[in-house]
């Protein structure tokens, strides 16, 4: 079970580094305060949301930490998107002694490390998907004294991410540490083969890798190889629970999020008053609030748009910050890629995928 977390909360932090990486990425590392750092203390594999304005707009975006938790700065990774109002900006705007909007670390991607463990953890990973499964890897190998395996694709060598870094832990951990590059577009030995790393490519990895079978893999990238991925695993032992994902992106086929509401957004205000879909009551930070609901909107949209700070970053399904306990209602969730069974049967929701099938809601986002 996932374990109670504080609400997360923003806070101004000084970007004390600043390193590109490759042509269309860069890493940001963080200088956190003292008062600060118990706050921001994070486990290897979450993220951190960082918050701005943009053209009198307000953007959020979640970044995957990439430095273990022992490092003297907290590092994230930002691939830039074209045409990214976000990543666009920020790799080129941010520079060192800036000051930006950083929400305290959140998400559920990984596992607990177990000093002194033999078990063998597997990473696959393409592109900026390394970036989570760097600092899941980076703490393992320190900590634990099984083998840690990587299979990581990209279209060429140039758009290696953390190539220093991936060759530093290999020498540090020569005996415990397999990497496998995959280049799309290229072929490169003795660094890397050529290939797509896709489903028949890490079916024939695994059947190499036998007789030793993970105790947990770890999952990140593009959407596709994401839901191709689980099957071939677990054709090849590994349980629901050993496996582990992390999306940047939903399914191809999934809506776009629509532009975030404001408090007294006046087209979702005026439907909601003249026909609302539902009433919602939430409960946030002990207090609770009233308001409409709009059809077509969902519970975290009308909360935004009421003028409630209430919790979100990716509006995707992905990360489960806008995570909220329903207790009376009933919800339809577009998407949900982070939610547990156990917490789906207990009654949670994400808010930025709940649309209203009742007309009264009331939902708790303390009780996480």
């Amino acid at each position: 079970m996932v374990p109670p977390r504080p609400p997360p909360r923003f806070h101004r932090l000084r970007i004390a580094a600043v390193r590109r990486e490759t042509a269309d990425s860069i890493c940001i590392g963080f200088d956190i305060p003292a008062a600060l750092r118990a706050a921001y203390r994070f486990t290897p594999g979450q993220f951190l949301t960082l918050r701005s304005d943009r053209d009198g707009a307000e953007l959020r975006r979640p970044y995957s930490i990439c430095s273990t938790p022992d490092a003297a700065l907290v590092w994230i990774g930002i691939k830039i998107q074209p045409g990214g109002r976000f990543s666009g900006w920020a790799g080129t705007a941010l520079g060192v002694g800036d000051t930006i909007d950083v929400m305290t670390p959140d998400g559920r991607f990984g596992i607990p490390i177990e000093p002194g463990s033999n078990r063998t953890l597997l990473a696959i990973a393409a592109g900026s998907g390394i970036t989570p499964v760097l600092s899941i890897l980076g703490a393992a190998l320190a900590a634990e004294r099984g083998r840690c395996v990587l299979w990581y694709g990209n279209r060429a060598r140039a758009d290696i991410m953390f190539r220093s870094e991936i060759e530093d832990l290999k020498d540090r951990y020569l005996d415990r540490f397999v990497v496998v590059h995959r280049l799309s577009r290229e072929r490169q030995e003795p660094v890397a083969t050529g290939g797509r790393l896709d489903a028949p490519e890490v079916d024939r990895l695994l059947r190499a890798l036998a007789p030793i079978r993970p105790a947990h893999a770890f999952l990140c990238g593009p959407a596709g190889l994401l839901d191709a991925l689980p099957p071939v695993l677990q054709r090849h032992g590994l349980t629901a629970a050993q496996i582990h994902t992390e999306r940047f992106t939903p399914a191809a086929d999934a809506p776009p999020a629509p532009p975030c509401p404001t408090a007294g957004t006046p087209a979702a205000e005026t439907r909601a008053a003249e026909t609302p879909a539902a009433i919602g009551t939430v409960t946030f930070e002990g207090v609770q609030t009233t308001f409409p609901i709009a059809p077509e909107e969902t519970v975290l949209a009308a909360g935004l748009r009421a003028g409630l700070a209430l919790p979100y970053a990716c509006r995707g399904g992905m990360c489960c910050t806008c995570r909220a306990r329903l207790l009376q209602g009933q919800v339809r969730m577009a998407a949900n890629y982070s939610l547990e069974p156990w917490e789906t049967a207990a009654g949670y929701v994400l808010t930025c995928q709940a649309h209203p099938v009742s007309a009264h809601l009331v939902l708790d986002y303390d009780q996480v």
